[in-house]
């Protein structure tokens, strides 16, 4: 028989998707492992590959249709349309992204997409091209500072670090395809989610004011460094998160669930980091964060964003999440005001970075106006079970952590 195309089972508690896309239509060449369609699920979308190679023979199930896995949605046959050979079992689907996002943040500006017909006129190494495609970037707009002017890996850093902290260019006008547009299945269930969420949760929020300047300048001192002995940037992210860590312990009901009319403590802190892609927002989760140090920290969440980026992740990989970071500051923003990602209680917004005047006090009590770096966090919590005077008390203990930072980055 033909080889069957069939719509895969997601994990362990999905049990139907929806094609989104065929990106093969009838009596194309198909190459096993290609991606042959997209689909979307109540909590991944993912591209599918070609379980063998051969024609497209049939396409069974039409772009928008909701099946139950293991329905038959489309036929590979070989070239003369006799069956194909498949391997006794498909390869993994790769996951692009979760479906519902930690906060609706706003969407990031789409850097230019990166063709290997324009890198290959730039001179430039294979590694140097693979990372330019890792961050959307175009080499031709990199000044190279290597022999003969070849783009290097240091150009291609610096680069991304000046685009990400150089303000946000306003994007172009839309082009308004109708009237009335279909939402995607994505959006639908961003929607639902989002809804779900404020119906369920009592929305606080409460923000606080950080002095970030010990942290940027041993940043700044040790990044080059750190990424020459561990082969992963250092980022800020990982502070942020190391200073949760830190009062999620001290304060473990905001690491907690509610079910029902009782409170789920969980031993484990599994921190939820939103990653901005230029087609949405996912949350894919670092388990068992309390457990890591500074080093872990960093390498996991750079591995969860690389994945994301490269629709790399598994079902598992977005579930589980005991508490919620999202980074709106990234984009330009001061603050933000996120919904909560159930069940979690409590998400914290991280704010743009900013030097900004601000009033010191010394130790005799005098006061003077000193140019600092500050950010400011917000806690979103549901006021169900966490009141404001916890919510604040936690935050204070993140505060603390940031403003005083002590321990060792590597």
């Amino acid at each position: 028989m033909p080889t069957d195309v069939v719509m895969p089972q997601m994990g362990e508690s999905i049990f139907e998707g929806t094609i989104t896309k065929w990106l093969k239509k009838p009596g194309d060449k198909v190459q096993r492992d290609e991606p042959l369609f997209e689909i979307s699920t109540d909590k991944v979308d993912a591209e599918i590959p070609a379980p063998a190679s051969g024609i497209l023979q049939e396409i069974n199930v039409p772009e928008g249709s909701t099946v139950q896995v293991n329905t038959v949605v489309g036929v590979i046959g070989d070239r003369d349309g006799a069956p194909a050979a498949a391997p006794a079992k498909a390869a993994a689907p790769s996951v692009a992204r979760a479906s519902s996002p930690a906060s609706p943040s706003a969407p990031p500006v789409p850097a230019p997409a990166v063709h290997d017909e324009e890198d290959s006129e730039v001179r430039s190494s294979p590694l140097v091209r693979k990372l330019a495609r890792e961050h959307n970037l175009d080499l031709a707009k990199v000044s190279g500072t290597g022999a003969g002017g070849r783009v290097t890996k240091q150009d291609v850093l610096d680069f991304v670090e000046r685009r990400t902290s150089a303000p946000v260019a306003a994007p172009a006008p839309a082009v308004i395809p109708g009237d009335l547009v279909p939402m995607s299945q994505m959006r639908k269930i961003i929607a639902q989610r989002m809804v779900e969420s404020r119906r369920t949760s009592a929305h606080v929020h409460c923000m606080f004011e950080v002095d970030m300047t010990r942290i940027v300048n041993l940043r700044n001192k040790l990044k080059n460094g750190f990424e020459q002995r561990h082969g992963t940037r250092l980022t800020f992210m990982p502070f942020f998160v190391r200073a949760a860590i830190i009062a999620l312990q001290q304060y473990p009901i905001v690491n907690s669930s509610l079910e029902g009319e009782s409170v789920r403590y969980h031993k484990h802190i599994n921190a939820g980091i939103a990653v901005a892609l230029d087609w949405g927002l996912i949350v894919p989760v670092l388990k068992n964060a309390g457990d890591l140090n500074f080093l872990g920290l960093q390498r996991g969440i750079a591995d969860l964003g690389e994945r994301a980026r490269s629709k790399k992740l598994m079902p598992s990989d977005v579930e589980g999440a005991t508490f919620t970071i999202t980074n709106p500051g990234q984009f330009g923003a001061v603050f933000g005001l996120p919904i909560i990602n159930q069940p979690n209680v409590a998400i914290m917004g991280v704010g743009g970075i900013a030097k900004q005047p601000v009033v010191i006090t010394d130790k005799d009590g005098a006061d003077s106006i000193a140019i600092r770096s500050v950010v400011h966090l917000t806690l979103g919590y549901d006021h169900r079970i966490i009141d404001g005077a916890l919510a604040d008390q936690f935050m204070v203990v993140v505060k603390k952590t940031l403003e005083d930072w002590s321990e060792e980055v590597g």
